[in-house]
């Protein structure tokens, strides 16, 4: 069932109708209940079945990869926070279909249906093959630890397109690790609260000018690979941190293998991970 919390945010900007796409999926199911205090009229949209709609809800279901579904899901829409798509390293057909042509048919009926504001769910994994004893800030090239990484970069550049050339303005997150806690060491690092994650989609979504902007989604943690000093004008500032958790984790998995990839590069797991078996 979608988290029931109070929102956290301050803004006193409503929106008359949000679209929140991937609603089904676990973060979706986080922002659904917290967006409704940001505008009048919540659309909800997935790819299977979410049930009826709630109180101030619109339900659709629709397929990225379709581009009649695009169109009628962007109507009379505010603004977009795109939670859609594949969001691990699976083969590339299925990237290719949500997470290239769905991006591509979601800023075309952006485009066509006047929406000027996107908060994209991109993903640490665009720098995946940047090593943990590295700091990586918004500005350095991408270096995708996969097929799943590198949808996410094109996202990013597709973004920057319909910036430069139609006006539709975009937050990309590069989400971290977002779950209730931390669960295991490197996630100390990449640590997102949902409360914080909620403070960082409001931001995004109400700061006056972004542009195209990138700024990766952490919480307040001690430890950091990552730079978000190119991203201050969004306004966002975290209230958690990982820190809370340190002792429990730490004791849970005291050592690390350091010749283990994973333990290498900020990308984790996903850098041996293979849609080729």
């Amino acid at each position: 069932m979608p988290n029931t919390s109070t929102p956290t945010s301050n803004s006193g900007i409503r929106f008359p109708r949000l679209l929140l796409t991937g609603a089904g999926g676990n973060l979706g199911q986080e922002l659904r209940p917290r967006l409704k205090a940001y505008c009048d009229v919540l659309r909800v949209s997935h790819r299977r079945d979410l049930g009826p709609a709630a109180a101030g809800e619109e339900v659709q279901t629709a397929s990225l990869e379709d581009a009649e579904h695009m169109l009628s899901l962007l109507d009379g829409v505010s603004a977009v926070v795109h939670m859609g798509g594949v969001s691990t390293e699976q083969p590339w057909a299925p990237i290719l279909a949500g997470n290239i042509v769905g991006m591509v048919n979601l800023y075309e009926a952006a485009r066509l249906k006047g929406v000027k504001r996107i908060v994209f769910a991109s993903s640490n994994h665009v720098t995946g093959f940047y090593r943990q004893d590295e700091v990586v800030n918004t500005r350095m090239p991408p270096k995708p630890d996969g097929f799943y990484g590198l949808s996410k970069a094109f996202g990013e550049d597709l973004a920057q397109l319909y910036w430069d050339r139609w006006g539709v303005e975009t937050v990309s997150i590069r989400i971290g690790s977002s779950f209730t806690e931390p669960r295991d060491r490197r996630m100390l690092a990449t640590y997102l609260s949902y409360d914080d994650l909620e403070r960082l989609v409001v931001a995004a979504l109400t700061a006056p000018i972004v542009g195209h902007s990138i700024i990766y989604g952490m919480s307040d943690n001690q430890t950091t690979w990552w730079d978000n000093t190119h991203a201050k004008h969004i306004g966002y500032r975290p209230q958690d941190s990982s820190d809370v958790f340190r002792h429990a984790v730490e004791a849970r998995q005291q050592t690390i293998d350091k010749q283990d990839p994973a333990a290498i590069y900020q990308g984790g797991a996903f850098v041996k991970a293979t849609p080729h078996g």
